[in-house]
């Protein structure tokens, strides 16, 4: 199966064919899985190598993070040792007492680890605009979740406030009410039981809030151990299915504007004409789910060759 992937791993370019002989295509699932096994074997020698000195190892697609307390030539001969298993990969080392790996900068700090958030200096201050055509929700937890990363990734209540800071001030700059930021803010501190930080500095408050963030397992975290379950001790049969027949859910295209209260309206009427004594509509409930319009990206990018290039079709005179 392998095989039968990478020597048909076929793209098309100004309605032309090609055959990618070398590689595979970053988009791909396979690539990304065979990728990580084939690294896993690479990485192997470093990993025992880590373990046997009690030091950090971590990797994510092409990315290393590690701790050494060895010299520095003995660091850059590990490495040498490690290049020459293949040519094709190539390692670029940055040594030093701060780095940054992925979105975290990382210092060594009289021998314990501090971690803040790594902002690009050429990164702007981005939110998705309070301005732009999407359910107010949204919006409302852009905040919320902001800070929620940060608590997770700064290690320090110092370093916390710093981003808060920079959420806030970004947040202003991408026209979101000053209310509306300051009323997620609180139900982020009230949600998380750490309202004294509201009013003042407690470290050991901001430490118990970190690490309870930190740990707490995200969304594609929980779905993907549910994938690692072994299917004959839970057979994927036998497991509760997600679906609920109490509960309708109805699509609408959403528009900002006299738009934006339609489910209002709508629940109105339906309690008023469905929703009466003796009514099987009464142990029905609504869910609307908003449809956001297409974006300039729907219109611009097209992934998908034509299907006159996908069918080998003449195209009609």
């Amino acid at each position: 199966m392998a095989r039968l992937i990478l020597d048909t791993n076929c793209f098309a370019y100004k309605n032309k064919y090609y055959q990618q002989k070398r590689g595979g295509a970053m988009g791909s699932a396979f690539t990304q899985v065979f990728a990580n096994i084939y690294m896993l074997e690479w990485e192997k020698d470093l990993i025992e190598h880590q373990t046997s000195k009690h030091e950090i190892y971590g990797r994510y697609i092409d990315d290393i993070f590690m701790t050494m307390n060895e010299p520095f030539d003995e660091l850059t001969k590990k490495l040498d040792e490690v290049q020459q298993k293949d040519v094709n990969i190539k390692i670029k080392p940055t040594i030093d007492g701060s780095v940054h790996f992925l979105d975290v900068t990382i210092k060594n700090e009289n021998g314990q680890l501090k971690t803040s958030i790594y902002h690009k200096p050429t990164a702007d201050p981005y939110f998705l605009p309070y301005t732009s055509d999407h359910p107010h929700r949204i919006h409302r937890n852009i905040p919320y979740t902001a800070l929620v990363r940060a608590a997770r990734l700064c290690s320090n209540l110092h370093d916390f406030h710093l981003e808060r800071l920079r959420i806030d001030v970004s947040l202003l700059l991408n026209n979101y009410p000053p209310k509306l930021i300051t009323n997620q803010f609180l139900r982020f501190f009230q949600v998380n039981k750490a309202d004294i930080l509201i009013k003042r500095f407690n470290e050991q408050t901001y430490k118990q809030l970190h690490r309870k963030l930190l740990y707490q397992p995200s969304k594609s975290e929980i779905e993907m151990k549910a994938t690692k379950k072994d299917p004959v001790l839970f057979p994927p049969i036998l497991q509760q299915k997600p679906w609920n027949p109490s509960v309708m859910y109805l699509r609408y295209q959403f528009e900002s504007g006299p738009m934006s209260t339609f489910p209002q309206k709508f629940l109105t009427w339906w309690k008023k004409h469905y929703q009466f004594p003796g009514s099987p509509a009464n142990r029905i409930q609504i869910r609307l789910i908003p449809k956001t319009n297409r974006t300039l990206q729907h219109f611009l990018i097209r992934k998908k060759p034509s299907r006159l290039i996908l069918k080998g079709m003449e195209p009609k005179t």
